[in-house]
């Protein structure tokens, strides 16, 4: 006696190849962007017109943070001094207001433009690395670069860490901006207007 064959849907399959992936394919990184208009009226500093823009980029599974930052230049209102240091403070007490210590590389970060009164920077930085940290920072931290990254990626997120620039004239920091995390994603709309804009 033969037993039927039970029909099984397409519906059915897929089912099936989803559980299926979601059991083989590891969890998806959280990639965050945040970003922040540099300017002097955070600083308890000499006053500056100095301008700018940073953007950083944090990713938990790849351990890394991308910055990508201007300042003065095109667009923008050039520093008083020159550049001397650059890096990321964190944690303030309370969100989007005060001051902390230095938490990534000091005096500034690999790579970072000096002497000058504008520029670009960008660089991703292995947050395993404890190149990437103020020593000072892994240590009040847990004391390992997992948990200096956690406490780092958790004050970003929580609006207590800024980027800070400094300078000849302005050595406690010439121009600074809090992070605030943004959907860079750009709309449908915007994105149809690019592409009507290539055919005109």
């Amino acid at each position: 006696m033969h037993r039927p064959i039970r029909h099984v849907s397409h519906v059915h399959l897929l089912l099936a190849a989803a559980l299926l992936m979601a059991m083989v394919v590891p969890a998806s990184a959280t990639v965050i962007h945040y970003r922040g208009a540099l300017n002097w009226t955070s600083e308890a500093a000499p006053s500056s017109p100095a301008t700018g823009n940073v953007e950083v980029t944090t990713d938990d599974v790849a351990h890394t943070m991308f910055v990508d930052a201007v300042f003065g230049g095109s667009g923008f209102v050039d520093l008083q001094g020159t550049t001397t240091a650059c890096h990321i403070h964190a944690p303030t007490a309370v969100a989007l207001t005060g001051n902390a210590s230095v938490a990534t590389t000091t005096p500034l970060f690999a790579g970072f433009p000096t002497g000058v009164t504008s520029g670009t920077y960008q660089n991703l930085l292995d947050m395993t690395q404890s190149s990437s940290y103020n020593p000072s920072f892994i240590t009040a931290n847990g004391g390992t670069t997992a948990t200096a990254e956690a406490a780092l990626f958790a004050a970003i997120a929580a609006g207590k860490a800024y980027f800070n620039v400094h300078s000849t004239t302005n050595p406690g920091g010439e121009i600074r901006a809090f992070l605030q995390a943004f959907d860079p994603t750009p709309t449908a709309k915007s994105t149809w207007s690019r592409v009507k804009q290539l055919y005109r």
